[in-house]
């Protein structure tokens, strides 16, 4: 089994200090970001402080993952060849993946010693989902990028435009064998009631956790997908129905309950009462 997050808080590379209080937050995962969050004459100086950070086997209370530069550029190799070593490292996020030869590139990189998050930033990348989530044991989750997924398709500010790319991951996650997708971030960070409805939204759709950019969005995210009492209430009333019987029963209320049902609602519960850190929901791909 593996640990699946409702939070990952992204933090710049190159300002330490603000790595260091992202691993104290309460996030379940510390992104430390050596793209998009790094001015070029920087980047440099941020691979070498997370290799610092990283070559501590415990760099602080949560597990610590990259995000890499651009695959097609000059910089991804030397990041991936410097960090996918280091024992403090847990993950590496690999920025506009199209296809599983972008995948296989890395692996070769890393030699196999890093899990790897794929995101998908493109219409290609997003038609390749379910291809680039089962090419790779090493592959563990993948997730949209949709700042430049909205701009390669041209899709202006709304849900609307990204409805199919959003159940794409859903569906090419779970049929992997995969934990479903965290939502991409929500980048006003004062709009804490319009953080709480979008996350409403993806929870719907089948997400699981978010992506942050600052620590005030975390607990908005924890509460949005922890479940409700009334969820909890009524997984517990499938979860003694089975405790009773076997197949497919008829709750008081009409529900049918079959297995399926059943794992729902104990995926539920598991949910409802997970520690910091995050709870064991999803078997590791193998």
């Amino acid at each position: 089994m593996t640990v699946t997050p409702l939070t990952w808080l992204y933090a710049p590379g190159d300002r330490p200090q603000v790595v260091a209080k992202a691993l104290h937050s309460g996030a379940d995962v510390v992104l430390v970001d050596l793209e998009d969050a790094v001015a070029p004459e920087r980047k440099a100086y941020a691979r070498a402080a997370t290799a610092e950070l990283l070559a501590d086997p415990s760099p602080g209370p949560v597990p610590v993952h990259v995000r890499v530069n651009a695959l097609d550029g000059p910089l991804a190799e030397d990041d991936v060849r410097a960090l996918a070593p280091l024992p403090g490292l847990a993950a590496l996020r690999l920025p506009k993946v199209t296809s599983p030869a972008d995948i296989a590139r890395v692996a070769g990189w890393s030699a196999g010693a890093a899990p790897l998050y794929a995101l998908l930033e493109s219409a290609l990348g997003v038609e390749r989902a379910y291809e680039i989530a089962t090419c790779h044991r090493a592959v563990r989750g993948i997730a949209l990028g949709e700042a430049d997924l909205r701009a390669d398709l041209g899709v202006p500010e709304g849900d609307g435009g990204l409805a199919y790319a959003r159940g794409r991951a859903v569906l090419a996650a779970r049929a992997a064998g995969l934990a479903p997708p965290p939502q991409s971030v929500y980048p006003d960070i004062r709009d804490l009631a319009g953080l709480a409805a979008s996350c409403a939204e993806g929870k719907a759709a089948g997400f699981l956790g978010r992506a942050a950019v600052h620590p005030r969005q975390l607990a908005v995210i924890e509460r949005a997908y922890r479940p409700t009492a009334r969820e909890v209430e009524r997984a517990e009333q499938v979860v003694r129905a089975a405790e009773t019987g076997a197949g497919a029963l008829a709750l008081p209320d009409g529900r049918f309950v079959d297995p399926a049902v059943v794992a729902g609602a104990r995926r539920t519960l598991r949910l409802a009462a997970r520690g910091r850190g995050g709870c064991l929901l999803y078997p590791s791909p193998t």
